[in-house]
C-alpha cells in the first residue's frame, strides 16, 4: 500500500500570531482552520489559493524556543513574477534574503525570503515555455 497524497506540513513557531500574519500578508495564504490539539498545541492551517495541501503552524511553548538550522528545510511557492513579488515585499518593508537568480535561458528563476523563525521560503517564477522547470529546482 502507498500513501495517496500530501495533506500538510508542520512548522513549529514561537509567535503564532506573527507567523500567521507573515504567511497571510506577505505570501497571501488563506487560513483554513484553527484549533487546539489534545496535547495543548495551538494549530493554524493555511494554504495557497491554488493548492490543496496545507501548512500547519504550531505553537507549543512547552517544547522550548524554535531554533531553525541553516538550510534545514524550506517551503517553495510559485509566483507569476519575481520582480512583481519584490515590489510587493518592498511595499511591506521587506526584501529577498537571497536572489533573485534567473536561468540563463530565460525560462524562470528563484529567490528566497525568511519567515519569522528563520524558515526559508523559496519563490519560483516559471516561464510558460519551461515545462520542466519545477523538476529542475
Amino acid at each position: 500500500m502507498k500513501v495517496s497524497r500530501l495533506l500538510h506540513t508542520r512548522y513549529r513557531v514561537d509567535d503564532l500570531d506573527r507567523s500567521v500574519r507573515f504567511y497571510r500578508d506577505v505570501l497571501g495564504l488563506e487560513e483554513v482552520r484553527r484549533h487546539k490539539s489534545p496535547r495543548g498545541s495551538e494549530l493554524v492551517f493555511l494554504k495557497a489559493l491554488e493548492s490543496e495541501s496545507t501548512i500547519e503552524l504550531c505553537s507549543f511553548p512547552a517544547s522550548g524556543p524554535v531554533q531553525v538550522q541553516t538550510d534545514l528545510t524550506h517551503l517553495a511557492f510559485e509566483v507569476e513574477s519575481l520582480v512583481g513579488f519584490a515590489a510587493h515585499l518592498a511595499s511591506l518593508g521587506l526584501a529577498y534574503s537571497d536572489g533573485p537568480h534567473y536561468r540563463p535561458d530565460g525560462s524562470g528563476g528563484f529567490a528566497f525570503i525568511d519567515a519569522p523563525e528563520g524558515y526559508e521560503i523559496e519563490l519560483i517564477q516559471r516561464s510558460p515555455a519551461a515545462s520542466t522547470f519545477n523538476q529542475t529546482y
